[in-house]
């Protein structure tokens, strides 16, 4: 399978680690691989981290989806700080997915790669920070899957991060959230080129792929936002709604840049995201957490909405939560990112920081 390495930075760095993984569902993963970028300098004390955690179709290349966040005096301060975004487990941007080759078959995974959790996503960037000699993380920041990524952080390695910021994310995926995945899912599996997974490289499911990327794209934005975008305009020359344009475009747009099994792979993975599994009453755990968190909810936000956001600020001891009142839906955070470059960077400069000092 192709690796995609006409959309991977050549400013990316591999971690290979030949210990086995054992993911939190079953299977093995004889050996791992992962991307990951780095911008700063890491001081002496190793102790100015600052940990960046993708969305779904994201990568380690945090300085392009992300780009607004990095500068002097921003949320990601060169200067200041060593910033660290490593690809996601089971994703095809370098670190070990379905489209890598499974050493003990010298075939691609595809459709045998094993079920994954976000637990599993940390665990195997807390070995990459152990190889690169890290033990301490001033902040993890991320948006969606990133955020369930860091609220995880919270939990598994509390002593190692000293504060987290997640955005855009619940304590565990609702029904909605689930039936929105399965949906994507379905149109996959649908398309006649699907195969059980076992796709041609030349023959990927594009068409069940593109439906799946449209349909989460109305889930990513509001009524308002495409009502203010598109109304009931005709794209010019032709007879299809501005509307329709927008989605096909981002169909194709993914079916480039994105692998069909690695989707199916990460949207489980979200699906299965709950704070409480294995470790309790659900509203006690969140009770449980003792660093310093700065939650950030999107008004307009179909998909997380900010109730879901409310209720980790309600249990969560140490936490305080921000609202971005936009219009632009889920996808805000990666939108009006000077408003949010500023929240982080104020967190920064205080309470994680206050944190970290008092470690």
């Amino acid at each position: 399978m192709r690796a995609y390495t006409g959309i991977i930075s050549p400013k990316t760095h591999y971690f290979d680690s030949s210990e086995p993984f054992t993911p939190e569902l079953g299977g093995l993963l004889p050996s791992l691989r992962v991307a990951y970028r780095t911008w700063g300098k890491l001081n002496a004390a190793k102790d100015n981290v600052v940990l960046i955690c993708q969305a779904l179709t994201g990568s380690a290349d945090a300085d392009a989806w992300w780009e607004g966040m990095f500068s002097r005096g921003g949320a990601f301060d060169e200067s200041e700080d060593f910033i660290i975004c490593s690809n996601v487990l089971g994703s095809c941007y370098g670190t070990t997915g379905p489209i890598s080759l499974n050493p003990l078959t010298g075939s691609h995974y595809g459709p045998d790669f094993p079920l994954i959790t976000i637990r599993d996503m940390v665990h195997v960037q807390r070995r990459l920070l152990e190889g690169l000699g890290i033990d301490r993380v001033k902040l993890a920041v991320g948006a969606s899957l990133g955020g369930m990524q860091v609220l995880e952080w919270g939990f598994l390695y509390p002593d190692v991060v000293q504060a987290i910021m997640p955005m855009g994310a619940s304590g565990r995926h609702s029904a909605w959230c689930i039936a929105q995945s399965e949906a994507q899912r379905q149109a996959i599996y649908a398309d006649r080129d699907w195969n059980d997974g076992w796709y041609a490289e030349g023959h990927p499911p594009a068409r069940g792929l593109a439906a799946a990327r449209m349909m989460a794209m109305c889930t990513y934005r509001s009524f308002e936002n495409f009502q203010t975008r598109f109304g009931r305009e005709l794209q010019q020359g032709t007879t299809n709604f501005k509307a329709e344009s927008y989605l096909r475009h981002q169909g194709r747009k993914l079916v480039e840049r994105f692998d069909a099994n690695t989707y199916i792979t990460l949207t489980k993975a979200m699906d299965m995201h709950d704070l409480g599994r294995g470790r309790g009453e659900y509203e006690e755990v969140l009770r449980s957490s003792q660093i310093p968190v700065e939650i950030l909810s999107i008004y307009s936000d179909m998909l997380y909405p900010k109730e879901e956001q409310e209720e980790l600020a309600r249990l969560m001891p140490k936490s305080n939560i921000l609202y971005l009142d936009e219009p632009y839906g889920h996808d805000a955070f990666l939108i009006d990112v000077e408003k949010v470059s500023r929240m982080v960077r104020d967190f920064l400069d205080g309470r994680a920081l206050e944190a970290h000092s008092a470690a």
